[in-house]
């Protein structure tokens, strides 16, 4: 799988995306989307300057990296939401943490709510080798979880191409679904209705005819 372009989006929100290197909230040098030197070329350094596209280029291929991580890892079927905040969480926190987290334990158990909760947990940053909870990591977590939660909720397929066919959608296909069955049924309901009318008419008709010639 690959990140979709709205996960994409959201990694480079929460990452922010600047084109002069600076020191992250845990003193390490980033530049672009989150970019640092642990995740391959530019070695990012005090003065370095990239273009909005370099900065495009370097996140893209950061983000095979991880996306090969997260595919390589996590043994269960992902929808693309379950995917995207994966990918997000591990692109902060790095492949080797995410093979040891209780959030891929508890995933590839087939616990989603508790790998889902698990993602809370890396809330903190490393300060004078003391870990301490960072406001904006706390929230970064909080919405990459439902993020995660968002896709199971909703039902949509997410999984491959192979879904396509009317059983692997939430939407049932046209002759099944109950809007149309009364449209269909109108017409036909309508005519047989007048049919009824006309023949309670013919036989009131018929009798009243029967009264009158009873006189004559």
């Amino acid at each position: 799988m690959q990140t979709s372009p709205s996960g994409r989006a959201a990694i480079a929100r929460r990452e922010g995306n600047k084109l002069v290197a600076y020191l992250d909230s845990v003193g390490v040098w980033t530049i672009g989307v989150g970019h640092t030197s642990a995740a391959g070329p530019p070695e990012v350094k005090q003065g370095l300057t990239i273009t909005a596209a370099q900065s495009d280029q370097i996140l893209s291929r950061d983000l095979a990296s991880v996306e090969a991580s997260v595919t390589s890892m996590v043994v269960v079927p992902l929808n693309q939401n379950e995917f995207d905040a994966l990918v997000s969480l591990v692109f902060n926190i790095g492949a080797g943490a995410f093979r040891r987290s209780s959030v891929l334990k508890n995933l590839n158990a087939g616990n989603r709510p508790g790998a889902a909760d698990a993602m809370l947990a890396w809330n903190k940053g490393t300060f004078a080798g003391k870990k301490v909870v960072l406001k904006g990591l706390a929230s970064r977590r909080r919405d990459e979880r439902a993020q995660f939660l968002k896709a199971a909720l909703a039902a949509a397929p997410q999984h491959s191409a192979v879904e396509t066919s009317t059983a692997g959608t939430s939407e049932p296909p046209a002759e099944t679904v109950p809007g149309a069955r009364k449209s269909a049924g109108k017409p036909a309901a309508a005519v047989g209705v007048v049919i009824i009318i006309a023949a309670t008419f013919a036989n009131w008709w018929h009798e009243l005819t029967a009264w009158f010639h009873s006189f004559f």
